[in-house]
C-alpha cells in the first residue's frame, strides 16, 4: 500500500486536526461519569441542591464543549475523506489511462471498474471512519479502562479477564475475515463482468434469443456474490454478539459485586453507577473498535486490489528528449525482421520476420485470411504493443524510443470496430482533431460521405449520440469513424477494415476522397474484400502471420498463390484467370 504516502503526506495536517477534536470529544465523555458519581455521592446523599445544580451545570457545558468538537471533527473528516477519495480515484484512472495495452490486459474490464468504484469507496470510507469514531474507540477504551481502576481498582479486576476475551475474538475476526473481504470483492468483479458483457452484447442476445442464457449466467454470478457476503454476515454474527455478550456479562458482574459491596459499606451507589457508565462506554469502544477491524480488513483487501494497479510498471519505456523528425513529406514506415506475440499466448508468434518498408505518400492495401495477423501489424505503428523482436522506426526513428503521444499526433485510425462515444456529432468528430472549425468538420465528413446523413438529422452536427453511436446504423458509424480520422491530416492514415459495413458505391466514393486527400499521406488500408485494395501502390499479402507477398495487382495474380485463392474466392475462377491472361 505505498501508493498512500502520497495522500498521508498531503492531508496529515488535517487529519491531526481532526484527530485533536476527537481526542476532546472523548475526553468531554469520559468525564460525564465521574461528575455523575460525585453528584449521587455529595449532591444527593447529602442532599445538597446546590452541589447538584453546580456539577449538572458543569456537566451541560461539557456535553456542549463535546458536541462542538464532535461537529468540527465531521466538517474536517468529510472533508479530507472526500478529497482523498476523488484524488485516490483520479490518480487510479490517470495510471490505467497511462498503462499499455500489455498492462491493462492483465486485468479484466469488470475487475478495473469495480476497482476504481467500489473499493475506492471502501478505502474512503475507512478513512473517514478513522477520523471519526475509529479513534475515539480506542481513546474511549483505554480512557475509560484508566477511569474505572482509578475509581475503584477493587472492582477493575473484572476488566482484567473481560477485556483479554474482547481481543482474542477481536483477533480471530480479523484473521478470519479478511479472506472472505476478497471473495467478496472478486465475486462482485464476476457480477460486474456478466452485467458489462450483456450490455455491451444486447443486440446479439435479442439477436438470438439468448435471455435465458444470460438470466441463468448472471444468476449464477449473483448466487456467488451473495454466498459469499452471506459468509462475511455470518462471521460478523458470531463476533459481534460474542463481544456484547461478553462485556455484558462484565457489566452484570460488576453489578453483582457493587451491590455486595455497598451493601457491606465497602462502596458508594455512585461508583456503581459510574463504573457501569465505563463499562458501558468500554463495550461501546469494544463493539466499534470489531467494526473497525471488520472494516479496515474490507480496506486493506481493496486496497491491496488498488495498489495492483499502481504497482503496474509501464513496459513501453522511451527517452523524453526523443521526438520524431519533422521531414516534408513523413510517414516512412520501416518493419525490420519484426515478430510479435500477445503476452501469455500458447504456440507460434502472431507475427513471424516482417520486413517492409511504406513510403511517404504511398497507399498500401493489407489483405488476408482472418487471423492471418494483419490489424495485429498495424497495431504495432501506433505502438499499442511493442515487437517481440525486430524494430520499427518511423521517418527514421525507432518508435520504441519515442514518446507515444508524440508519435500517435502524427497518425489517425480508424479501427476495425467503430467506438464512437456519448455526445453531439460535433464533438465526436473533434476527436480527431480539437481545434477544427467547423466548415473543416463539414469537409472531413463531405469526404467520408458522411455529411449528407448528418445534414438531414432535424439537429445536425449537434445530433445527440447515445452509448457507442447506438442510433446510427453501422454504416452511418464507420463513416463518422474515417471523418474523425481525416479531420486530424496526419502523416499515417490506418484503415482497419473500415468499409465493410458500406455498398461498393459509398466506398468508391470514399475511395476516390482518399486519393485526393493522401496524396501526401502514408495509407494502410486493412481489408477483406480485394476490390478496396486492388488499385494500392503496394498490396501486402499475410498468411499465418507471415508476409507471403508484396507488389501491384497484376504482379501478385501472377506470383502469389494466397492472393490468387482470395481472388478466386471472391471473384470465381473465370475472373482471376482473366487476371492472369492479362
Amino acid at each position: 500500500m505505498s501508493f498512500m504516502k502520497k495522500y498521508v503526506g498531503k492531508h496529515w495536517k488535517l487529519f491531526l486536526i481532526a484527530v485533536f477534536f476527537v481526542t476532546l470529544e472523548a475526553f468531554a465523555d469520559l468525564l460525564q461519569p465521574t461528575i455523575m458519581s460525585q453528584i449521587l455521592d455529595v449532591g444527593v446523599a447529602e442532599k445538597r441542591l446546590d452541589y447538584v445544580l453546580r456539577m449538572g451545570g458543569l456537566m451541560l457545558i461539557i456535553t456542549a464543549f463535546g458536541a462542538v468538537a464532535a461537529s468540527l471533527r465531521n466538517i474536517v473528516a468529510s472533508h479530507v475523506s472526500q478529497k482523498f477519495g476523488t484524488e485516490l480515484r483520479a490518480d487510479l484512472f490517470e495510471k490505467i489511462q497511462s498503462l499499455s495495452f500489455t498492462n491493462i490486459e492483465r486485468f479484466e474490464r469488470a475487475s478495473l471498474i469495480t476497482r476504481l468504484t467500489n473499493d475506492v469507496t471502501q478505502v474512503q470510507n475507512f478513512v473517514n471512519g478513522l477520523m471519526r469514531i475509529f479513534i475515539k474507540a480506542p481513546l474511549l477504551c483505554i480512557g475509560s479502562l484508566i477511569m474505572a481502576v482509578r475509581l475503584n481498582p477493587q472492582l477493575a479486576v473484572v476488566l482484567l479477564i473481560v477485556v483479554p476475551i474482547v481481543a482474542v475474538l477481536v483477533a480471530l475476526n480479523l484473521k478470519v475475515g479478511f479472506a472472505r473481504f476478497v471473495g467478496v470483492q472478486k465475486a462482485l468483479d464476476g457480477v460486474n463482468r456478466v452485467m458489462r458483457e450483456y450490455l455491451s452484447g444486447v443486440r446479439v442476445v435479442k439477436a438470438f434469443n439468448r435471455f435465458d442464457h444470460e438470466t441463468d449466467k448472471f444468476q449464477e454470478a449473483n448466487l456467488d456474490y451473495q454466498n459469499k457476503s452471506i459468509q462475511v454476515t455470518r462471521l460478523l454474527a458470531i463476533f459481534n454478539p460474542s463481544i456484547l455478550l461478553t462485556v455484558n456479562f462484565g457489566i452484570t458482574a460488576v453489578l453483582w459485586l457493587g451491590a455486595w459491596r455497598v451493601n457491606h459499606n465497602q462502596m458508594q451507589v455512585g461508583h456503581i453507577v459510574a463504573f457501569v457508565n465505563y463499562m458501558t462506554q468500554i463495550l461501546f469502544a469494544l463493539m466499534t473498535i470489531s467494526m473497525v477491524f471488520n472494516m479496515f480488513v474490507r480496506a486493506k483487501a481493496s486496497a491491496n486490489r488498488i495498489g495492483e494497479v499502481f504497482s503496474q510498471v509501464n513496459e513501453m519505456t522511451w527517452k523524453d528528449a526523443a521526438s520524431l523528425p519533422i521531414y516534408r513529406p513523413g510517414g516512412r514506415i520501416e518493419f525490420e525482421n519484426v515478430s510479435f506475440a500477445y503476452e501469455g499466448a500458447a504456440g507460434e508468434p502472431n507475427l513471424k520476420n516482417i520486413n517492409l518498408t511504406c513510403l511517404p505518400g504511398e497507399t498500401i492495401g493489407i489483405i488476408g485470411s482472418t487471423g492471418s495477423g494483419k490489424s495485429t501489424l498495424v497495431s504495432l505503428v501506433p505502438r499499442f504493443y511493442d515487437p517481440s523482436t525486430g524494430s520499427i522506426s518511423v521517418d527514421g526513428a525507432d518508435i520504441r524510443q519515442v514518446d507515444p503521444a508524440k508519435l500517435r499526433d502524427r497518425i489517425a485510425i480508424v479501427p476495425q470496430k467503430t467506438i464512437l462515444f456519448s455526445g453531439t456529432i460535433e464533438e465526436n468528430l473533434r476527436w480527431g482533431h480539437e481545434q477544427a472549425t467547423h466548415d473543416e468538420i463539414i469537409h472531413a465528413a463531405k469526404m467520408a460521405e458522411a455529411h449528407d446523413f448528418v445534414a438531414a438529422f432535424p439537429e445536425g452536427y449537434d445530433t445527440k449520440l447515445g452509448q457507442r453511436g447506438v442510433n446510427l446504423s453501422g454504416g452511418q458509424k464507420q463513416r463518422l469513424s474515417i471523418a474523425r480520422a481525416l479531420i486530424r491530416k496526419p502523416d499515417i492514415l490506418i484503415l482497419d477494415d473500415c468499409t465493410s459495413a458500406l455498398d461498393t458505391a459509398t466506398e468508391t466514393k470514399i475511395k476516390e476522397s482518399l486519393k485526393e486527400y493522401a496524396s501526401g499521406v502514408t495509407c494502410l488500408i486493412i481489408a477483406q474484400r480485394i476490390t478496396s485494395v486492388m488499385d494500392a501502390d503496394k498490396i501486402v499479402v499475410m498468411d499465418d502471420g507471415e508476409i507471403v507477398g508484396i507488389g501491384n495487382h497484376e504482379t501478385l495474380m501472377k506470383s502469389c498463390r494466397v492472393y490468387v485463392e482470395i481472388c478466386q474466392s471472391q471473384f470465381g475462377k473465370e475472373l482471376s484467370h482473366h487476371d492472369k491472361a492479362e
